[in-house]
């Protein structure tokens, strides 16, 4: 187990449950690409200032940037298909959302290298989750893998407080993470002594006033996973659209702006993690903001 200090300074394929990456850059840094909330869609959303029809233009920009930058790996964290109900607008057969899923699936692979998925609420608005894995090439919805000198871990927070799946829900933003998820995190974070980052979709330091809740039900939980690990030194996360950044408990939870939105150019960020310097930073292009995150990344004594 290795333990750190974290500061920061704001700067202007298939799936397998575990992957193993070899990065191509030397020391173990890597790179990869990030884009958050495509929506993709045939039908805009007036109400809702989603930009859907212009979903092959952004994805293509996004695509063509990483193939010129060439990193590692590619990443979406969720929402990458908006599902039938669309404010403002006659959404239509809700039959055809496994084939705009398939479609915008079509338009990533314009990547040229590793691309991953994250599992989002709208993502289950019309499809259960052997639909969208099936439509992916997943075999899971919940993984991690290792690129470089650091490991990754993708979450899959789309359950009912039950723990059962959500599945055809047609809207709602609620997340949780069942016991057995839990369970599989904190096993899978005790196996690795790397700097990990942890990829989700609902931000999991949100707390909504009017709703009287965390965003993530139970996310002080899974909060306490990471925190008792000690390895996870950052949490990547989409849904809300905008950009921010809280620091809880020595964990920088980093919050990406969307891709769809109307009236905002293409936004996605290039992430380098440098495991020699300590330095992870996040260039933003179009409104997504840039990052300086620093850390200090130690033996533990004894």
């Amino acid at each position: 187990m290795r333990r750190f200090v974290l500061a920061w300074t704001v700067a202007v394929t298939t799936v397998l449950a575990t992957a193993v990456i070899t990065a191509g850059n030397e020391g173990g840094v890597v790179r990869f690409g990030l884009i958050a909330d495509v929506h993709a869609h045939d039908t805009d959303s007036p109400l809702e200032g989603k930009w859907m029809t212009h979903t092959e233009e952004r994805l293509a920009a996004f695509t063509g940037a990483m193939n010129a930058w060439g990193p590692d790996f590619v990443i979406e964290l969720g929402d990458f298909v908006n599902g039938w109900v669309v404010l403002g607008a006659d959404p239509g057969d809700p039959g055809r959302i496994p084939n705009l899923l398939a479609w915008a699936d079509g338009l990533y692979a314009a990547f040229e290298g590793t691309r991953y998925h994250v599992i989002g609420n709208h993502d289950v608005y019309n499809l259960d989750k052997e639909q969208y894995r099936a439509i992916l090439g997943m075999e899971t919805t919940t993984y991690s893998f290792d690129a470089g000198a650091y490991h990754f871990v993708v979450l899959d927070v789309q359950f009912a407080e039950d723990g059962t799946d959500l599945a055809h829900t047609y809207t709602g933003v609620s997340g949780f993470v069942p016991e057995g998820e839990l369970d599989w995190l904190r096993d899978d974070l005790a196996a690795s002594d790397r700097p990990t980052i942890v990829f989700v979709h609902q931000m999991l330091d949100a707390y909504i006033q009017e709703w009287g809740r965390a965003l993530v039900a139970n996310q002080q939980e899974v909060q306490a996973v990471l925190v008792e690990d000690g390895d996870v030194i950052a949490v990547f996360q989409g849904h809300a659209h905008d950009n921010a950044h809280h620091e809880i408990d020595g964990i920088h939870y980093v919050t990406f702006e969307a891709l769809v939105d109307q009236g905002t150019p293409p936004s996605w960020a290039r992430i380098t993690l440098d495991p020699s310097a300590c330095i992870i930073t996040i260039v933003g292009e179009g409104d997504q903001a840039s990052y300086v995150l620093e850390y200090v990344w130690q033996e533990e004594n004894g």
